[in-house]
């Protein structure tokens, strides 16, 4: 074998198995993905802010984050520039953030408190205020803050409790925002 056939002939190999592992490590789900069935719908809800009444029917071909949180919780402050970033970053890919605030003290329930603290927060945003935990017993959801990405087709593919992972929960966003609605 002549050594410039032997090179180009390598080559070709070395790029050949490239692709083939760049496409695997494409396809393969990032960790933390697994399919918890439909989605509950919205329930409950008291008042819309920063948005017309949003249902996950209407939503259905859209990949949704809901994001349960509360303005008093730190916890829950600590995640929203992660939320708002997210928000605003894949929104044009098709994202849609609803920021369902379910309140833990009795002064959390005042829309005019939670409209301020909206603004001070900088949340763009639909939040849907869920005073009366409908939407919360719904998703079974326990803790502050709470994060579900849902699916094209409408089902929980990811739930994440409290602070942190917001790597892996960005690129399971990117990940399920690469999938083609299901008509």
């Amino acid at each position: 074998m002549k050594p410039s056939s032997f090179s180009f002939e390598r080559r070709a190999l070395l790029a050949a198995t490239a692709a083939a592992v760049a496409s695997r490590v494409l396809a393969t789900p990032p960790p933390g993905l697994h399919d918890y069935g439909a989605a509950p719908e919205f329930a409950g809800i008291e008042q819309w802010l920063n948005s017309e009444p949003l249902t996950l029917a209407g939503l259905r071909g859209k990949v949704v984050l809901v994001d349960f949180w509360t303005y008093a919780c730190i916890n829950c402050q600590r995640t929203l520039p992660h939320i708002n970033r997210w928000a605003e970053t894949y929104r044009a890919a098709g994202l849609v953030v609803v920021g369902v605030h379910t309140p833990e003290f009795p002064f959390e329930r005042s829309t005019a408190n939670v409209q301020a603290a909206i603004k001070r927060l900088g949340v763009k945003h639909a939040v849907a205020q869920d005073n009366r935990y409908a939407t919360w017993k719904a998703y079974g959801n326990q803790y502050w803050p709470a994060t579900y990405l849902i699916d094209v087709r409408g089902n929980t593919q990811y739930k994440h409790f409290g602070e942190g992972q917001y790597t892996r929960t960005e690129a399971v966003i990117r990940h399920l925002l690469g999938q083609k609605p299901v008509v």
